[in-house]
């Protein structure tokens, strides 16, 4: 296997720049996730490291080897699309090794990679069968044993489970998560599904507009985000965003959204006073918001009240779309013992050490 560094990447598309100096770095035998959404250039970044989009400037490195000029053959490189990609008039059998064939591999090691991928695949029932015989996971898992014959030194992945409904795509993350501890491989992985990225990745890297705006492990990026388009992307419902001023009062600083005004905890004090007067952007995961629990008294200055507008049952747990004034907020809360009814007016608790303040003229994480 081998490392993958990226080196100041541009892609210019006439006069659209669609990756605008991007460099990073995935460590060998690391499972990377590139993930933005739709249009931020993480599968051009994939193609140029792949070599199937010409490079307007920048370098890139598998290994040692600077491959801006290496023919995709050449790069030792293996690509899983999104569309699977098989040949619709060879059986799986000779979809798996027509790679090696054509490099002229010896028909015996042909068939003996071929074995070996339909082992770790569990797809020995399928080697006869032409790819229109197969349901879509089958056919994702005989892309994925074509790019495992092949022994790369990098995989990439561009949106694979994409096809999939919602039950198989949970089962193929799980089965590409075990192949990544079985082969050790390094893996550059390609999604706009944060579920995919937080559950598969070791490191995530979470392009906006062509830029890379934040790197790290998934509850790094989660619980730290940068700045407001990484804490608004990951997580889902999104966080809620509401307009506030940073205010001092009774020795204490103060969150005034105008409906409401809560406390900061303690902690934040060094971070928020300079921005005291001014207005920043207050930050609240709908999942840091609880029913109040009567018994904790007042809430300590950590309480808002608002309408229930819309009430979605979940199961074991509800998304609560909540009035405060003029303020729209999501809670993600666990459904209670009686029913929250629309029209009603609930006391909500933040865990207000788990919120965040951002500048509003930079969008830069304050706290």
């Amino acid at each position: 296997m081998a490392n993958v560094i990226v080196k100041n990447l541009v892609k210019r598309f006439n006069a659209v720049t669609a990756v605008d100096n991007l460099s990073l770095e995935i460590h060998d035998r690391e499972f990377a996730v590139l993930i933005g959404s739709s249009g931020c250039g993480k599968t051009t970044v994939l193609r140029m490291i792949a070599g199937l989009e010409p490079i307007t400037s920048g370098e890139v490195f598998i290994g040692d080897t600077l491959v801006n000029d290496m023919e995709p053959k050449d790069r030792d490189i293996a690509m899983v699309f999104q569309n699977y990609a098989l040949y619709p008039h060879m059986n799986v059998r000779d979809n798996l090794g027509f790679g090696l064939k054509i490099r002229k591999f010896p028909k015996a090691e042909i068939d003996a990679r071929v074995q070996e991928a339909a082992d770790i695949l569990g797809i020995h029932d399928l080697l006869e069968r032409k790819p229109k015989e197969l349901s879509g996971g089958q056919r994702q898992r005989v892309a994925l044993g074509r790019a495992i014959v092949r022994k790369p030194k990098v995989f990439l992945f561009d949106e694979p489970l994409s096809n999939l409904d919602a039950k198989l795509r949970v089962a193929m993350r799980a089965e590409i998560s075990k192949l990544h501890r079985r082969l050790g491989a390094t893996i550059i992985y390609v999604t706009h599904d944060q579920v995919e990225a937080m559950t598969m990745a070791d490191r995530i890297f979470i392009m906006h507009k062509g830029t890379l705006q934040q790197t790290g492990a998934p509850m790094e990026v989660y619980l730290k985000p940068a700045n407001l388009f990484v804490a608004g992307f990951i997580g889902s419902p999104s966080m809620n965003f509401i307009e506030a001023k940073v205010i001092r009062e009774a020795d204490a600083w103060w969150i005034d959204a105008g409906e409401f005004k809560l406390r900061a905890p303690a902690a934040f004090d060094a971070r928020l006073e300079p921005h005291a007067g001014r207005t920043v952007i207050f930050g609240v995961r709908p999942e840091d918001m609880t029913a109040h629990d009567p018994a904790a008294g007042a809430g300590g200055g950590n309480t808002l009240t608002a309408r229930a507008d819309v009430v979605e049952t979940l199961g074991a747990e509800i998304f609560v779309h909540l009035t405060c004034g003029a303020l729209a907020i999501v809670a993600r809360m666990e459904a209670p013992e009686q029913p929250l009814t629309e029209g009603q007016t609930v006391d909500v608790d933040l865990k207000m050490l788990k919120t965040h303040v951002f500048d509003k003229e930079t969008s830069q994480t304050i706290v």
